[in-house]
């Protein structure tokens, strides 16, 4: 049998390539259907004809990347791309995966920028990028800020249901002075304060923590909808534009989207 000439070698590749692309692009259509689907949501959803899908999804089927159920003869994501998903998430570490994040907004906006957890005595930071010319601030890895008073703090109590983390900032209330209690406001200020962060979707705060600060701070969501970090910037008062359309807000809040997005968070998968 004669050897297949070196022009038909390029063009089985392009066709092999065309075809691991198509059912790509099939299982991620799926996904996007909430992990399944019928032939012709999943034929419409990647703008090809049901014929040519469903000898895709075949081939996926004998993979075992897809089944078909028997009840409705809708397809869905099976047993292979379950462990490839699972696989993925072991790898989500919001730390890890913000350090690009932390470096664009130092270098493009000339802010500290850094990434937080929620520990057992409060957010803590775990990752900070200052500037050339960094704001003279005591916090370094490893630092614990309040829940209460900071900008990093304000989006765990805003965005998490964890009942340690409205206690912490019940407690830090109950031991502020007069002159700290009376930035919050109304009969129930906590409560206040997270409907207001939660409404607005990030938190601001303007020589709460300390005077002459002020920060911004976003949620980072993992693939289960919760809060598992937040993403925060801060700088001099004079200087620091807090409003929600300057430059540093949108930029905060699109990194925080993105380090969300890497983690597998859908709701951060919308468009910009």
């Amino acid at each position: 049998m004669s050897e297949p000439t070196s022009s038909a070698r390029p063009a089985d590749r392009r066709q092999r390539v065309q075809s691991a692309e198509m059912g790509l692009s099939i299982l991620k259509a799926l996904a996007r259907l909430g992990g399944a689907a019928s032939l012709t949501a999943t034929a419409a959803e990647v703008d090809e004809s049901p014929a040519k899908v469903h000898r895709y999804l075949a081939s996926l089927c004998q993979q075992g990347f897809v089944d078909q159920s028997p009840a409705n003869q809708h397809y869905y994501l099976a047993q292979e791309a379950i462990s490839i998903g699972l696989a993925a998430l072991r790898q989500c570490d919001p730390i890890r995966l913000g350090e690009a994040s932390l470096v664009r907004l130092r270098e493009s906006l000339e802010v500290t920028a850094f990434l937080a957890v929620m520990g057992n005595k409060g957010p803590t930071v775990l990752r900070i990028e200052e500037p050339t010319l960094p704001v003279t601030v005591n916090m370094r890895a490893g630092s614990v800020m309040p829940t209460l008073w900071s900008a990093a703090g304000r989006v765990f109590l805003g965005f998490s249901d964890d009942r340690q983390v409205l206690a912490l900032a019940e407690q830090e209330f109950a031991q502020a002075t007069a002159d700290r209690r009376a930035q919050l406001s109304g009969p129930r200020p906590i409560e206040q304060l997270r409907q207001q962060v939660r409404a607005s979707g990030h938190a601001v705060v303007q020589d709460a923590m300390l005077r002459g600060i002020s920060a911004l701070a976003a949620p980072i969501f993992d693939a289960t909808g919760k809060v598992c970090a937040t993403l925060a910037t801060l700088g001099a008062t004079g200087g620091f534009d807090l409003h929600p359309d300057g430059a540093i807000c949108p930029a905060l809040l699109h990194e925080a989207r993105v380090i969300s997005r890497a983690m597998g968070y859908p709701g951060a998968n919308t468009r910009e």
